[in-house]
């Protein structure tokens, strides 16, 4: 089911007084079946998550990937000014010269790179960029 198209809604039959009825009917039915649309759209493809009872998207509904559609990042901007990430976070390996060559680097961003640990000579490390260059947090030892 698709999302309700407003070029199909016409009122060129409903906006004068001097209008016809019968030939309002044909444009009201289509603003119906459009209206229809919207309300059968919810939690379908092409159209519009719902919220649960809790007030929530179902995670049925969240898609598994969420990507910027412009050049700019994507925000997560909460009132708590937390992000809660439940379990595990998976940073994308970056070499040294990966983390260097980048030109949109900002204090505090934060990278797991994968040649870059000082203590055990470019072994794999974190690294916090410190609005003028990346500094590395080694990770020690194996968990027991």
């Amino acid at each position: 089911m698709g999302w309700a198209t407003s070029s199909n809604v016409s009122t060129t039959n409903l906006d004068d007084g001097s209008d016809s009825p019968a030939s309002a009917r044909a444009d009201i039915k289509t603003a119906f079946d459009e209206l229809k649309n919207v309300i059968d759209g919810k939690d379908t493809a092409n159209g519009v998550a719902g919220l649960n009872a809790s007030s929530k998207i179902a995670a049925s509904q969240i898609p598994d990937e969420l990507n910027s559609t412009t050049a700019t990042n994507l925000t997560l901007d909460p009132s708590t000014g937390k992000v809660k990430i439940e379990e595990i976070v998976n940073l994308k390996p970056q070499t040294v010269a990966q983390l260097n060559a980048r030109s949109d680097a900002a204090e505090g961003d934060v990278a797991y790179c994968s040649d870059g640990g000082t203590d055990s000579g470019g072994a794999p490390c974190l690294a916090v960029y410190t609005g003028s260059s990346w500094r590395t947090i080694d990770l020690g030892i194996n968990i027991a």
